[in-house]
């Protein structure tokens, strides 16, 4: 299994580097100390923020109790990282913005040390008690960012801004109207930057799933006018597509399910065990000229023996008339990070257009 991002970014050796750099440029600053009361009994237990929250607050302990000073402290720590220094393992800097700078004498000073440390590791989680303390004060700046020569700083006023950011704290106003973020988007949706592009693409998947209708509205408006919008847009719409929105997958071309006929739709095996592979198989035949979305979901046993549905993406092809093309696919049940398997009677269904042409019933037994 992978290693936890929490032990790979927040641990010894880099908190051991962070605390000496600190001292070079802030002498008062007690290093072994300050790794000593971060790693302290209880962090072996600490997730990922919980991590990134405990070094911010100990930083605030033993760095200048002056905000400002702090800041500089701050800044000519970064200044010695090299540029992309192990992603975001440096996301307490932003974070300690959040801790610390939240008063009002603050703001400027907060805004000008997000807008630096984003560059770094993003502040896309610390925006947002900003965002929900003082609303339209943030917006404007997010939409300042928004026109940032800087791909980061840009992609920052996207991404701290999304209704339901993984990990971040939700933005419940903006999941009741979206609204207020539409004017970032609209600046955004041709930007240059792939980063930033993704952020407005996950943007409006996040807004989906509270208000299909507007974002089938903007992908109607935006679709088709530049490349970069159009990808911004399919990407955007993936959680509709998933659900068979018939609006957006007629938008996109797939809106004719009963253009291709779906057969010998099979599978290896009846049965399966936790950490195996299972394969299946189909056909599948144009009647006429086609753009054809293929999908499959399994219906996973759940510990309390309901059901939960997941769908994966196959392809997306195009398909004369009368052309057959076979499909063998393999699907793992090997435990995850983000999803344990339970015993019990599964079942996976082949999904065309959006209409499901097919289900099978399997087992999944404990591993042997």
């Amino acid at each position: 299994m992978p290693e936890l991002l929490k032990n790979k970014y927040f641990n010894y050796d880099s908190l051991h580097e962070l605390a000496v750099r600190m001292e070079a440029v802030y002498h008062p600053f007690p290093a072994d100390t300050f790794v000593s009361d971060v790693m302290d009994e209880t962090w072996d237990a600490l997730e990922l923020k919980a991590r990134v929250r405990r070094i911010a607050v100990h930083l605030g302990k033993y760095l200048p109790g002056d905000y400002e000073q702090a800041l500089g402290m701050i800044d000519k720590v970064l200044a010695g990282y090299p540029a992309g220094y192990h992603d975001n393992a440096l996301i307490y800097f932003p974070d300690f913005v959040e801790v610390y700078g939240q008063d009002e004498r603050h703001w400027d000073l907060s805004m000008a040390a997000l807008e630096r440390y984003t560059t770094y590791s993003s502040s896309e989680f610390a925006v947002r008690p900003f965002i929900i303390n003082h609303e339209k004060r943030m917006m404007r700046q997010m939409a300042a960012w928004a026109r940032h020569d800087n791909e980061h700083v840009r992609r920052l006023a996207s991404e701290g801004c999304r209704p339901q950011l993984p990990w971040g704290q939700a933005l419940p106003s903006f999941k009741k109207d979206p609204s207020p973020i539409l004017g970032i988007l609209e600046q955004l949706k041709t930007d240059p930057s792939p980063y930033v592009r993704k952020s407005v693409a996950n943007n409006l998947n996040d807004i989906s799933k509270t208000h299909p209708d507007l974002v089938v509205k903007i992908t109607k408006d935006w679709y088709g006018k530049n490349e970069y919008t159009d990808w911004i847009v399919k990407h955007g719409c993936r959680t509709l597509l998933k659900k068979g929105s018939r609006d957006v997958l007629g938008i996109f071309g797939f809106a004719d399910d009963d253009s291709v006929n779906a057969d010998g739709f099979s599978l290896d095996t009846a049965s399966v065990a936790i950490g195996e592979d299972m394969t299946f198989y189909f056909r599948i035949k144009a009647k006429r000229a086609a753009q054809v979305r293929l999908e499959y979901a399994v219906d996973y046993v759940k510990t309390n023996g309901s059901r939960s549905r997941r769908i994966f993406q196959i392809s997306e092809i195009s398909l004369a008339a009368g052309q057959e093309k076979s499909y063998r696919k393999t699907h793992s049940f090997a435990n995850l990070s983000s999803r344990n398997h339970n015993p019990g009677i599964h079942s996976i269904t082949l999904i065309v257009n959006g209409a499901e042409k097919g289900t099978l019933d399997f087992k999944v037994r404990a591993a042997d």
